[in-house]
C-alpha cells in the first residue's frame, strides 16, 4: 500500500536553517518516508517565510506581496527538483489583498502548486470574518482545495504561553482548528458555497464530536431572529461531511469518530512531517490498525487526495 501525504512541510534552502533540522532535509525525508510506504508528500508553510515560533505571530502578517511570493516561487524550485515526490501548497494571508490572491492564482495554474495553505485564525480574527469575503469569493472561482492550517500563535496563546510552547504546538493549534472550522460553518461559508473543499489538519480537531453544539449555536433564541442560511431549516450539522480531515493527530479514538462522521472518503492520509518525522511510524501505524476495511484503507492512504489534488 503506497501512501500519499496531504500534509508536510519543507524550507526552501535560501530560507536559512531556523526551526527543526528536518524541514531542510528532503533527502532525509523522501528516504525516511519510502521506507513506511509515503511515497508522496504535499508541503507547505503556513507561515510563509515567517516562523512557527510563539512571539513571531504579528510578524508574519507584515511579509509584503513580493516576499510572499518569492517564499512560494522558491518553495515551487524544491518541488522542481523532486518531481516524483513532492507537491506543494501556495501559502497566502487570506487578508492580506488583490496582490497576494492574483499571485495564488498564477500559481495554482502551475503544476507545482496544487492548493492553498491559509491559517485558521489571523491575529486573532477567525476566517468567518467579513475580512476573508475577498478570499473566499476567490477560492470559489478557482475551486482549489484549501489547508486551514492553525497559526503561530493561536487564539488565546498570551494565556497560555507559561505553560510552556508545547501546549501551545499540540492543544492550542488544535483548539484553533476546531473552533476555526466551527466558525466558518456557523458563518453559513460551506453552505453558501457548495464547491468549496476545506482541509482540516489535526484530525479536525474536535470537529466530529460538535456536530449537536454547531446546531445548538445557531438556533433560534427569544429574542433574536435566526440568520440565512439556518432560518430555510438547514442545519450546521449537515455541512461537516464536506469537511476533509486528514490523520495526522495520533489519537485511534479520533480516527473511529472522524470515520462515523466525516465518512472514509473525507478522510486524508497526513502526518504534519516534517517537522513530526518521530511520528511516522505512529501515523502509519494508527491508520493501518483503526481503518479495517481494505477499500476504506485504499481510500485515505490515495485514492481521496488523488480524487482532490489529481495524480503525478
Amino acid at each position: 500500500m503506497m501512501f500519499v501525504d496531504v500534509h508536510g512541510h519543507l524550507a526552501p534552502p535560501n530560507e536559512g536553517r531556523g526551526g527543526p533540522p528536518g524541514l531542510h532535509d528532503p533527502e532525509a525525508m523522501i528516504e525516511g518516508k519510502l521506507a513506511r510506504g509515503i511515497g508522496r508528500t504535499i508541503i507547505g508553510s503556513p507561515v510563509g517565510a515567517g516562523s512557527m515560533l510563539p512571539g513571531t505571530g504579528a510578524a508574519n502578517y507584515r511579509q509584503s506581496a513580493d516576499q510572499v511570493r518569492a517564499h512560494n516561487e522558491a518553495l515551487g524550485e524544491l518541488v522542481r527538483a523532486y518531481p516524483g515526490h513532492l507537491r506543494a501548497y501556495a501559502y497566502l494571508d487570506p487578508f492580506g489583498g488583490d496582490k497576494q490572491l492574483q499571485q495564488a492564482a498564477e500559481l495554482v495554474a502551475e503544476p507545482e502548486f496544487v492548493g492553498l495553505i491559509v491559517n485558521t485564525s489571523v491575529e486573532g480574527r477567525y476566517l468567518s470574518s467579513p475580512r476573508a469575503d475577498d478570499f473566499f469569493a476567490f477560492v470559489a472561482e478557482l475551486k482549489v482545495p484549501v489547508l486551514l492550517h492553525p497559526p503561530a500563535e493561536p487564539v488565546g496563546t498570551e494565556s497560555i504561553l507559561d505553560l510552556g510552547p508545547g501546549v501551545v504546538e499540540h492543544v492550542a493549534r488544535l483548539n484553533d482548528v476546531t473552533m476555526g472550522l466551527a466558525a466558518l460553518i456557523c458563518a453559513g461559508r460551506l453552505a453558501r458555497d457548495p464547491d468549496l473543499r476545506l482541509i482540516a489538519p489535526a484530525g479536525g480537531g474536535g470537529l466530529s464530536c460538535l456536530g449537536a453544539k454547531l446546531d445548538l449555536a445557531v438556533a433560534p433564541r427569544p429574542g433574536r431572529e435566526t440568520a440565512e442560511p439556518w432560518s430555510r431549516g438547514v442545519r450546521p450539522s449537515d455541512h461537516l461531511r464536506r469537511i476533509l480531515v486528514d490523520t495526522s493527530c495520533p489519537s485511534p479514538g479520533q480516527l473511529r469518530q472522524n470515520l462515523e462522521v466525516f465518512g472514509s472518503r473525507n478522510v486524508l492520509f497526513g502526518t504534519d512531517a516534517p517537522p513530526l518525522m518521530s511520528e511516522l511510524d505512529s501515523i502509519v501505524g494508527l491508520v493501518s490498525e483503526v481503518v479495517t476495511s481494505d477499500t476504506d484503507l485504499a481510500r485515505i492512504a490515495r485514492e481521496n487526495a488523488e480524487r482532490v489534488f489529481g495524480e503525478w
